[in-house]
C-alpha cells in the first residue's frame, strides 16, 4: 500500500476532534480521499475546514451518525454504499466513557454502544465494499485499558449491560478488550490478502476524551493528567501507520503500541470469548 495513500478513500470515525481529527489531517497530507464520520454537524464542518485547510486537500467528505444509535448506524453505512465509492481503510476510532450507567435508544449500556457495538455493525456493513476494494485495512483503536475489567478481567456476557454491577472505568475497560476480541474474530474471518484488521493503543492522550462526564472527580482527574499527556498527534500517529504503511502489508490480527507488536492480557486472547461476542453483538445488532 503507497505511503501516499493518493487515491485511497479513507472513512474515519469520530473525526471532529482528538485522536480522530489529528489522524484525519495526517492522512490528508498523504493525500487521501477522506470520509469524515462525526456525531455533530457544526464539529463535523468545523473539522473539514480545518484539515483542508492544514493539508492543503479539499477531498473531504462529511457523514453524521450517532454511533451509539444503530438506525443512524445503518442509515450513514447505507448512504456510504450508495455513493458506489470504494472504500480502502476504515479507522474505527469514535469512543467514550460514561461514569454514570446509561442505556441507549436500543436499550444497550452506552459505552459499550459507541466504543463497540456501533463499529461492529458499521465494519460489517462496509465489509463487502472493502473486499471490494482490496487490499483495505481496518484500524480499531482500542486502549490497554482492555487489561482492566469486572472480576477475572473477561468479558461479563452475564451482565453486558451492567444492570447488576457498574463502573465507569470497567465498563469502558471491557469495551476496550471487546475492540480487540472484535479486532482478533475479524482477522480470523478475512482473507489477509483482501482486508487486514488490526488494534492499538494510542496512549494517553490530551483529547476531550472524557469531557462529558461534568460530575464527580473525573473533571480534576483531567487536569491533573493532563499535563503528562502525550498529543493528539502523536497518539494519532499509530493510527496513520496502519493506516497506510507497506511495512505491514498482510499483517492481520495484531496489536499495536507506538508501531509495534504489543502483549496483550489473557483474557484478549480467549478465541472462544472472542468468538461468543461475535455472535452476541450479531443478535444485539440485528444480523445474522
Amino acid at each position: 500500500m503507497p505511503q501516499t495513500m493518493r487515491g485511497r478513500v479513507c472513512l474515519v470515525t469520530g473525526a471532529s476532534n482528538g485522536i480522530g481529527k489529528a489522524a484525519a489531517i495526517s492522512l490528508a497530507k498523504k493525500g487521501a480521499s477522506l470520509v469524515l464520520l462525526c456525531r455533530d454537524r457544526d464539529l463535523g464542518e468545523n473539522a473539514m475546514a480545518e484539515i483542508s485547510l492544514r493539508s492543503g486537500n479539499e477531498d473531504i467528505d462529511l457523514l453524521l451518525a450517532d454511533l451509539g444509535s444503530l438506525r443512524h448506524v445503518r442509515e450513514v453505512a447505507g448512504t456510504f454504499l450508495e455513493s458506489g465509492r470504494p472504500l480502502h481503510v476504515l479507522v474505527n476510532n469514535a469512543g467514550a466513557i460514561h461514569m454514570d450507567r446509561g442505556l441507549t435508544e436500543d436499550d444497550i449500556e452506552t459505552t459499550f454502544a459507541v466504543n463497540h457495538l456501533g463499529h461492529f455493525l458499521l465494519t460489517n456493513m462496509l465489509l463487502d465494499r472493502m473486499r471490494e476494494s482490496a487490499p483495505a485495512r481496518i484500524v480499531n483503536v482500542s486502549s490497554e485499558a482492555h487489561k482492566i475489567g469486572y472480576g477475572d478481567g473477561r468479558m461479563a456476557f452475564d451482565d453486558l449491560m451492567g444492570e447488576r454491577q457498574y463502573s465507569g472505568w470497567k465498563a469502558y475497560g471491557q469495551a476496550k478488550l471487546a475492540n480487540i476480541l472484535f479486532t482478533r474474530e475479524l482477522a480470523r474471518r478475512l482473507n489477509p490478502a483482501e482486508v487486514t484488521a488490526n488494534a492499538l493503543h494510542p496512549g494517553v492522550v490530551a483529547s476531550r476524551f472524557g469531557r462529558n462526564n461534568r460530575k464527580g472527580w473525573m473533571p480534576y482527574l483531567q487536569a491533573l493528567y493532563r499535563p503528562f499527556c502525550r498529543s493528539n498527534e502523536k497518539g494519532a500517529d499509530t493510527a496513520v501507520w496502519l493506516a497506510a504503511t507497506p511495512e505491514i502489508e498482510g499483517v492481520t490480527g495484531k496489536y499495536f503500541k507506538d508501531r509495534k507488536i504489543r502483549t496483550l492480557a489473557p483474557q484478549a486472547l480467549n478465541d472462544d470469548d472472542a468468538a461468543r461476542l461475535w455472535r452476541v453483538s450479531e443478535e444485539l445488532a440485528g444480523l445474522g
